[in-house]
Parts: structure tokens; C-alpha cells; sequence
């Protein structure tokens, strides 16, 4: 998970807060503290903003069946890890949170998550890469609720057929781009989107190992892949294809401006704009990222929110147990059906809910040309330094090669001075 995405609607809601299971003598507490004990156990759940519909159908079973209340709390998810750090240690936190899986290295090595261990039977169940997202030194913190990426949203009204080749779309950009109006946008200062072409292009974060986890002293940003890559996103800027409103911290608002009001024919953007551009009355087709001059996709990065155990929990097995159960096939197939969120459960993945969905089709099919975001807490270090040289490649300021250089001995440096074992 990483910034941008949709600025002012999460400023919004990333506060709101939303009581679910009635708890007994704690109930209006709207603070998420743990509610007070009337004789049974009680599990207190932290939720995304607006997903706990998706979800209240099994907490109610998951009552009846082991004697439990639970109360369930929605908060930012991005947000969790942060408050946990505040109340896990002052005895009023979750037993259960929701996070994006690259706030899980810095997490464990904190100490704010429990350790799980399902059976294998349970792991087995859900993707590959999804349960590597969990993984820190071989051990298990969470079990996945859903996958994101990014993919190409198009308005049907202004564009007949989508072309399948970024070339395809820097010549539909060159015709379309004038009074005010453009092509193709997309968000390329930033390394969430960016990601995309220096990805396709041989670019990487960390070299990963044969066994998943990451070599951090291996940095691939600046390589000959990254470089080709930088050039080319800096042609868009530098002809003018994008507009300059689109660089900086305002830029995802301008882009999201563009497209709901029809000046923008297409965007790179992911799941969370399927619900606000159809708001918007757009008629739009999404599909996976197109391919690039060397003829290889398009990468992106792929996101994974979870369900985790804290380490602050009374009742750990408890809460393990709910997080197994909340994310079996039948549940996480009846989240989906409320929520969209696409669950990487195996079974689901070929289910016709999902391939006859054509926004999770869409977001399914660029999972394969997608990356995990690390979720080693060396990754922290990388966004500011390579966000930093991709602003100054849009605004033309300086060499690309020059810029990831500087980017990598930023980060490289960051890492010796803050993550020294």
C-alpha cells in the first residue's frame, strides 16, 4: 500500500468509526477500547472504513458458535498499525487488525503481531504470493483478506477501442491531447505507479531470493532496465502528454478530476476507484495494463490486506481462530460479493463471481504481471529518495540516470544507518 490513491475521500473517512456487535456495558464507547467483561470472552476487531458489511454475517455465526462477542471497529486499515502502537501498549487495543501487507516487517519487528499456525491445509488454500506477503523469517503473521493492483480504467465515450500497447496509447495521446483535454495519464512521479514501466522495463526494488525473502543490499532502480524505463516515462511529461497539475501531492486528485470529468480519455488507477468513478457517472472498461515497446506487460505492484493477530491479545488463540474463520472460502466469498474486495483464496480465483466480475477479471489478470510490494522494514526507506527522483525526471530537472543514482545511495545509505543488525 503506498500514498496517493484517492487523497480526499480517505482524509474523510479515515477517521470513522463504526460499532457493529453489541458488546454489553461497553457499548457506546466509540474509542475501540475493549468492551467489559460480562462472563463471556470477547474479541474486539478493527475493520476497514466502509468493508464491515462485508463481514457481519459471519461475525454474528462466529458468535453463536464459540460463545464470543465481538465488537468490530472500522478504521482507516493503513491506520491500524499506528493506533495499535498506542493502545496495544495501553491494554485498550484490537485483538484483531486489517493492514496492508508492507507494514508487516516494520510490525514484527516492533513486536506487534502474534505469530500463527494454521494448518497447512488452511495456508494451502490461498495464493502463493498472498501468504508470502504474510511471511517474515519464515514464520506466519496473517492470513490475506484481498489483493489489489493497479490497472487501466478508459472511458468507453471517448475511446471505441482500447489500444493494447502503450505506444498504442502515446499516439492516441498526441491526437487527443489539446485545449485543456488529454489522452492517457498517469501518475508516474510516484514509484506506486511508476512501478508499472520501470518494473516491465527490468527494474526492481530488492533482488528477491529463491526462498522470497529480500536482498536489500541489491538495489535494481538504477540498473540499465530502470534507466530505459525513466526515459520513457519522462517523454510523456516532456511532450506535454501529461499535465503539469498532475506532479506533486495533488497530483492524484487532478488525474481522479480528469477522468470523472471526461477530460481524460484513460488512467492507470486500482480498486478503490471503481465505486467513485461509477459515482461519477462514467461509462468506463478496465483492463489489465497494456504491454510496453520491449513487448513485455506492464508490472504494477500487487497489495495485500490481511488479518492479523496483535501481540497485546488476552485471548490469542481465540483471535487466531477468527481470523481463520473469516477468511475461509465461504466467507471471504460472501465479503466479496459485498465489498468487491477481491480475495486471493485459490478456489475463488477461477470462481465465476470473480471471472465474470469485470473489475476483479481486470484486477486478477494484472496480478500476474505484478510484484509484491516488499514487506521488509527496509522498504520504508525507499519511497521519499525514489519518489523524489521521479519528480525530478517529470519536471525535467535532471538526468534520469543521474536521479535513480541518487535515489539508490539514499536509500542504500538509510538502510546501513537504520535497519544495522
Amino acid at each position: 500500500m503506498k500514498k496517493g490513491k484517492w487523497a480526499t475521500l480517505s482524509a474523510v473517512v479515515g477517521t470513522a468509526v463504526l460499532l457493529l456487535s453489541a458488546c454489553g456495558p461497553g457499548d457506546d464507547n466509540s474509542s475501540g477500547t475493549q468492551p467489559a467483561s460480562t462472563g463471556t470472552k470477547t474479541l474486539l476487531v478493527w475493520e476497514d472504513v466502509k468493508k464491515s458489511d462485508g463481514i457481519q454475517d459471519a461475525v454474528k455465526e462466529f458468535e453463536k458458535q464459540n460463545d464470543v462477542k465481538i465488537k468490530v471497529v472500522e478504521k482507516a486499515y493503513a491506520d491500524q498499525i499506528e493506533a495499535l502502537r498506542l493502545d496495544g501498549a495501553a491494554g485498550t487495543g484490537p485483538d484483531v487488525i486489517t493492514m496492508p501487507h508492507d507494514q508487516i516487517g516494520s510490525a514484527v519487528t516492533e513486536g506487534l503481531l502474534q505469530e500463527i499456525k494454521p494448518d497447512q491445509k488452511v495456508i494451502n488454500s490461498f495464493t502463493d504470493e498472498s501468504i508470502q506477503s504474510q511471511t517474515i523469517d519464515g514464520k506466519l503473521y496473517g492470513l490475506p483478506k484481498s489483493v489489489e493492483t493497479t490497472v487501466l480504467f478508459y472511458n468507453k465515450d471517448l475511446v471505441k477501442k482500447a489500444p493494447t500497447t502503450l505506444d498504442g496509447w502515446y499516439d492516441l495521446s498526441k491526437k487527443l491531447t489539446k485545449d485543456g483535454k488529454y489522452g492517457f495519464v498517469a501518475k508516474w512521479d510516484e514509484i506506486y505507479y511508476a512501478q508499472s514501466v520501470l518494473g516491465g522495463s527490468g527494474g526492481y526494488i530488492f533482488k528477491q531470493k529463491s526462498d522470497g525473502s529480500y536482498d536489500v543490499n541489491d538495489i535494481g532502480l538504477n540498473n540499465d532496465g530502470a534507466v530505459e524505463g525513466g526515459k520513457y516515462i519522462q517523454t510523456f511529461f516532456s511532450e506535454g502528454l501529461f499535465p503539469k497539475g498532475i506532479i506533486g501531492e495533488q497530483g492524484i486528485n487532478v488525474l481522479n478530476s480528469l477522468f470523472t470529468e471526461k477530460k481524460a480519455a484513460a488512467v492507470i488507477s486500482g480498486p478503490w476507484s471503481f465505486g467513485p468513478y461509477k459515482e461519477a457517472g462514467i461509462d468506463y472498461g478496465v483492463t489489465e495494463l497494456p504491454t510496453l515497446p520491449n513487448g513485455k506487460h506492464m508490472s504494477s505492484f500487487l497489495g495485500v490486506k490481511s488479518y492479523n493477530v496483535s501481540s497485546y491479545s488476552k485471548n490469542k488463540d481465540l483471535a487466531e481462530k477468527f481470523v481463520e474463520f473469516i477468511t475461509n472460502e465461504k466467507n471471504s466469498k460472501k465479503r466479496f460479493e459485498v465489498t468487491e474486495e477481491i480475495p486471493p483464496v485459490k478456489k475463488l480465483m477461477k470462481d465465476p463471481i470473480i471471472t465474470g466480475n469485470a473489475n476483479a477479471d481486470a484486477v486478477s489478470k494484472q496480478t500476474k504481471y505484478a510484484t509484491l510490494t516488499p514487506n521488509t522494514p527496509e522498504m520504508a526507506e525507499v519511497w521519499k529518495p525514489i519518489d523524489s527522483a521521479l519528480g525530478l525526471i517529470a519536471t525535467g530537472r535532471t538526468d534520469v540516470k543521474k536521479a535513480f543514482d541518487d535515489a539508490v545511495n539514499q536509500i542504500d545509505s538509510q538502510i546501513k544507518a537504520n535497519h544495522s543488525k
